[in-house]
């Protein structure tokens, strides 16, 4: 294990206002497993598309030795055809066709352009048997569960000839039998001389197969740490991924906390596409006036389908439990109806989801209560312009007019204008989902100067983010979710990047 198979020097990665990574270096052994860790959004996966050639050479700074070799991957082919692999977190199956036709989905045994199904299904067969599978190549994806689709993506990996196995949180969406079983796997490999990589937050996971561990925080390489020659404790672990300092980059609240407005109970939720699979198990959460609350979990924990699924029943099925606004059972089995209660949903994709892009600020900020803005159920164009102009000046969205397009505003004015669009609807309890998502930091900050002027009036905030120190400068309650459950609740005195990271590293020892 003396042979150095990669190192990755000065990488740079800028996207337009944010460097997601700045000058890491990354030094990979032949035949080790290499764990990398950080929190979400440190750079973690992003110097795995640099490697794959997802991010091809020439859109980063910094240089990729591989086999003593300098490479220039202008393609995810390029890196393929020369053994590096990566499985990332979304798999990429296509969930009705065969175990046998996804395995070799562009990488086809034919000849003169006729596929050799034969050998097709023979050569399945024995890549299944290499990774422990017991299906038939016949099987399809959509028929079996997670953590044997997870098995198909390291077949498929394999029939390429992998030589680096790069695995992208492997095990964030599978149970304790199949992510034990996926490592044990790992571990078979590296006896026979395969290099791996592994992303994941599961320290426990980590500890029991890496042999180095690198550390990555806002982009940046923080050490290296050799599991075989010292005795790494998680909580070392955990230091080196959150040990940056808050800064000042909150504006100060004296929260006046009132009654509950939002209580969540038994909770159950099964998977929207998988539907054998229960997703959510007895989520119980309460939001009240004044108060922002915050719900911190990594990604896959539940959190935006904890908050989609209560918000008029928008993602999932065979949904159980109950919604309580002051004190009385409320109906929220559909948009309308989680509306009408009381209750908004700003998602965390408004590209997609928040926006009509192509539509003026105007018309995006009355979209979910047109009623507010029609007289016997045709729009009045003066209301609507005093609408729109009303929370344009009140949250300060910078454009020209109001019938500037979304698409032409930045990041932090469209986030303003999906809140003037929530707003509208006067709810009293705001569901944020990763609210400062993409923009930069003075927008952030505007942002966060909503959220408390909104607390400040009496509205309850639920608020969902990946960035721990966001949560930590703007909450006064945090709940932290893992694996579809609450597994902590903490007060603003209680929290820390520490403590939260640590209950959802213990949550995780416990399913």
């Amino acid at each position: 294990m003396d042979n150095i198979i990669l190192e990755m020097r000065g990488i740079t990665k800028t996207f337009p206002g944010v460097k997601a990574l700045d000058n890491v270096n990354l030094k990979v052994r032949e035949g080790e497993i290499h764990a990398l860790v950080g929190e979400n959004g440190a750079g973690k996966s992003t110097l795995m598309k640099v490697l794959s050639g997802v991010y091809p050479a020439g859109s980063y700074d910094g240089e990729i030795h591989y086999d003593n070799q300098i490479r220039n991957f202008s393609t995810i082919s390029d890196s393929e055809h020369i053994g590096i692999i990566i499985i990332h977190q979304e798999l990429a199956l296509v969930p009705l066709l065969s175990i046998a036709e996804n395995i070799f989905l562009g990488n086809e045994i034919a000849t003169n352009g006729v596929i050799n199904w034969k050998q097709t299904f023979s050569r399945t067969q024995e890549l299944l048997n290499k990774v422990g599978l017991r299906e038939s190549p016949s099987a399809r994806i959509t028929d079996i569960g997670i953590g044997k689709q997870q098995l198909v993506e390291i077949a498929k990996a394999l029939s390429k000839k992998v030589r680096l196995l790069i695995l992208d949180e492997p095990t964030a969406s599978l149970n304790e039998t199949d992510s034990d079983a996926l490592l044990k796997l790992l571990v078979e490999f590296r006896k026979q001389g395969m290099t791996s990589i592994i992303i994941s937050h599961k320290l426990n996971e980590i500890k029991k197969v890496a042999d180095k561990i690198t550390i990555i925080r806002d982009g940046g390489t923080v050490e290296t740490l050799d599991c075989h020659n010292e005795d790494i404790s998680e909580d070392r672990i955990i230091k080196g991924m959150v040990g940056r300092d808050m800064e000042d980059r909150y504006p100060p609240r004296n929260p006046k906390i009132g009654e509950t407005l939002l209580e969540v109970k038994n909770w159950n939720v099964f998977h929207q596409h998988h539907r054998d699979r229960q997703f959510l198990h007895d989520v119980n959460f309460t939001v009240r006036a004044g108060e922002v609350v915050g719900i911190a979990g990594l990604m896959g924990a539940g959190r935006t389908e904890t908050a989609m699924s209560v918000f008029g029943k928008s993602w999932g099925h065979k949904i159980t439990g109950d919604v309580f606004m002051h004190g009385k059972p409320v109906d929220v089995s559909t948009i309308p109806r989680a509306i009408a209660v009381g209750l908004a949903y700003v998602t965390e994709d408004r590209k997609h989801l928040g926006l009509v892009l192509n539509n003026n600020i105007m018309h995006n900020t009355t979209l979910a209560n047109l009623d507010g803005v029609a007289s016997t159920g045709v729009i009045d164009e003066r209301k609507e312009r005093e609408v729109a102009t009303g929370y344009r000046t009140k949250l300060r969205i910078r454009s020209h007019s109001i019938y500037q397009e979304a698409v032409n505003l930045s990041g932090g004015n469209q986030q303003k204008v999906v809140l003037s669009k929530w707003l509208f609807t006067s709810p009293e309890v705001l569901i944020l989902d990763e609210p400062t998502r993409g923009i930069d930091v003075g927008a952030k900050y505007e942002i966060y100067t909503i959220i408390n002027q909104l607390a400040a009036e009496g509205k309850g905030i639920l608020m969902i983010s990946s960035e721990m120190p966001e949560l930590l400068g703007t909450c006064d309650r945090i709940y932290v979710m893992n694996e579809g459950r609450i597994v902590a609740e903490l007060s603003r005195d209680e929290a820390s990047q520490e403590s939260i990271m640590r209950a959802i590293m213990r949550s995780g020892e416990k399913h």
